[in-house]
């Protein structure tokens, strides 16, 4: 479940098989570069993070910098933490309509998300959400690109290939 600032509450059906499987190969492969990095804690879609907004968001995958953590108290860490991830990323299932999505990724973005990932393998294509600039959409099926998005800045370091995700195998 989550709460959008205005209220109101959004259910959230469950995923099935193949977006359970993407969205634990996501998990893995940051938390894989994380343990190697130590540069912050990567969290699963159970975590509600309370935005500054007063939204309750639960991300398929996100990421916050290890001072930003640190800095909360333990009551904070312990319950919903009253802050926007530095990184999150968004699957679109074949439940979700991608609007809602595109939403709410643009609502990490007002509150204070460095580098976000909205993943539609339906497409197949990626949309590049950075603070002050326009959204960048790569559309795999027509790109002749190699199928991987980098962490930029905000995840030193951090190629994800999206091979699977995108069932390029």
């Amino acid at each position: 479940m989550e709460l959008t600032a205005e209220g109101d509450l959004i259910i959230m059906p469950p995923t099935g098989g193949e977006s359970g499987i993407r969205n634990s190969d996501l998990n893995a492969d940051l938390v894989i570069w994380n343990r190697q990095t130590r540069l912050g804690y990567v969290f699963d879609s159970s975590t509600i993070f309370k935005l500054p907004n007063g939204a309750k968001r639960s991300p398929d995958v996100s990421w916050v910098i290890r001072e930003r953590w640190e800095a909360l108290s333990a009551e904070d860490r312990r319950r919903f933490p009253p802050l926007c991830p530095d990184f999150v990323i968004e699957l679109r299932s074949e439940t979700d309509s991608l609007p809602p999505l595109q939403r709410k990724m643009e609502e990490y973005l007002a509150n204070g998300l460095r580098l976000g990932w909205l993943l539609d393998p339906q497409t197949p294509l990626a949309e590049i959400y950075r603070p002050d600039r326009e959204v960048e959409t790569l559309n795999f099926s027509t790109q002749q690109i190699s199928p991987s998005l980098s962490g930029e800045l905000v995840l030193p370091e951090f190629i994800l290939d999206l091979t699977s995700i995108f069932h390029f195998e």
